[in-house]
């Protein structure tokens, strides 16, 4: 009697666990890191090129921030004004984000095999900027390396991304950030060259 008792404890308990697992990975991510976290989840299935489109751009707009989101279209609307501008010449466009992985980096860092959020840190304005660790590895080089921190917002009561910043390290003399790509080439949705 006391056995079975015990073990219809255990398979009470057993199935309550599971079912608060279960529930737990269906729910969407809450906070900052939990948000990055399937934010680089996808990053690393699908390693978008430049400014997502298509199902790129399904998968990725639930991350992203109205603001950064309106900075996309602005930046969009930008690069087809310079190929307005510049029909029929064979120049390439200085605006193009087309080598880098908005999330990630340029050129080799645009394809990153593996991540971890490092640590999250709260800033006074109420975001969040949450660190992660890029890595690729080419064998027989040693892997590759590189960060990034993530600034994250609340908007309408849900974290969103707002912007991505590329942290200084070897082969970049200075933090620059996603945002600043937008406005370099552009002001708002015209292309004027270099500021």
């Amino acid at each position: 009697m006391k056995f079975r008792w015990c073990l219809l404890v255990l398979s009470v308990y057993v199935a309550f666990s599971w079912s608060g697992t279960l529930k737990a990975q269906q729910d969407p991510p809450t906070g900052p890191a939990r948000l990055v976290t399937s934010l680089y989840r996808q990053v690393i299935a699908r390693h978008p090129i430049g400014i997502p489109e298509g199902e790129d751009l399904k998968i990725f707009t639930p991350y992203l921030s109205s603001s950064l989101l309106h900075g996309i279209d602005q930046y969009r609307a930008c690069t087809s004004d310079w190929d307005r501008k510049n029909a029929g010449s064979n120049l390439k466009s200085p605006v193009g984000l087309f080598e880098n992985d908005i999330f990630s980096g340029a050129y080799e860092e645009a394809k990153p095999q593996a991540f971890h959020v490092e640590r999250t840190h709260p800033e006074d304005n109420g975001h969040f900027r949450v660190y992660v660790r890029l890595s690729l590895a080419s064998p027989p080089a040693p892997p590759s390396v590189w960060r990034v921190a993530v600034l994250v917002s609340r908007e309408r009561g849900h974290f969103f991304v707002d912007d991505i910043v590329y942290l200084k390290d070897e082969n970049r003399p200075t933090d620059e950030r996603l945002t600043e790509y937008f406005s370099r080439y552009c002001e708002g949705p015209r292309y004027v060259g270099r500021h």
